[in-house]
């Protein structure tokens, strides 16, 4: 497969609760054709620098809902002074260090469509890190193209870190006879009323990832007794859209060595589905 170049088609209804101008539709069309989506060894791997200081865990420590309840609650997570409170990063901080996807088209078109972290020792509150990104797979869903990307981080000692794993979702650039996804248990859309119409959405979404955290956060309390050090890999897809004010509900099923989970929004919508949570073996 060299490349894919179709037309974008309807979005799901679900997420369409009111209908997209025929101007906003064709703008939408017209970009996407311009869109090349192409074969995995397409895209080159990539390396990127990080680094990250207490102030960015903590900053997005708030920005996931810690201490929201009870300013005195989670001070590990939401101070740097705190007498007793060692510092430390919510695991799903990682997912910040990910590296960029390739551009896949026009924000519009384009869906994150789910989200697997894998941490391989604890998450320092601040420190620095090599990213090595590539794209793993291009698959072809009909009604639109997957994209999964890898993004391998390690620390400044060279060890592995992290590794976060993520789907990206083309509308429209699916019938390419490519094979499909194997099944398995763009930003200013975040932030521009225009690009979510086009998206044909209401108004901006929140992020996926900070769904994601919010839910990791409640996990991390209600499984792992608040302790970021046991988290080892937290999975889940992203569903549906969930809108800025909503409420967010995380069901849990307890099994050895992690649990099950999934998000809900006010309206008892499935946001996060096939949530996967699982924990390192406590030291004997």
């Amino acid at each position: 497969m060299e490349c894919l170049n179709n037309p974008v088609d309807a979005a799901n209804p679900k997420s369409r609760p009111e209908r997209t101008p025929p101007d906003l539709v064709t703008e939408r069309v017209g970009r996407a054709k311009a869109a090349r989506v192409r074969s995995p060894n397409c895209y080159p791997r990539t390396t990127t620098e990080r680094a990250w200081t207490v102030s960015d865990t903590i900053l997005y420590a708030l920005g996931v809902g810690a201490g929201q309840a009870d300013p005195t609650d989670e001070l590990r997570f939401t101070t740097e002074n705190s007498t007793g409170h060692r510092p430390a990063a919510l695991p799903t901080f990682a997912t910040l260090l990910a590296a960029e996807p390739p551009r896949l088209g026009e924000p519009a078109v384009v869906r994150h469509a789910g989200e697997t972290l894998t941490l391989h020792r604890p998450l320092p509150p601040a420190g620095q890190a090599r990213v090595t990104a590539t794209v793993t797979g291009v698959y072809d869903q009909t009604s639109g193209a997957l994209v999964h990307h890898r993004s391998e981080i390690h620390g400044i000692d060279g060890a592995p870190l992290a590794t976060v794993e993520r789907a990206m979702f083309v509308i429209g650039a699916g019938g390419f006879g490519g094979p499909r996804a194997p099944v398995t248990a763009g930003q200013p859309l975040h932030a521009d009323p225009a690009v979510a119409r086009a998206a044909g959405l209401p108004g901006p979404v929140l992020h996926g990832l900070c769904t994601y955290g919010f839910a990791a956060r409640t996990l991390l309390h209600a499984v792992a007794d608040g302790d970021p050090d046991l988290i080892h890999r937290i999975s889940a897809r992203f569903s549906a859209p969930l809108f800025p004010g909503d409420t967010l509900t995380v069901l849990v099923w307890r099994r050895p060595g992690g649990a099950l989970f999934q998000a809900v929004d006010g309206q008892g919508r499935l946001v996060l589905d096939r949530g996967v949570l699982e924990l390192h073996r406590r030291p004997a």
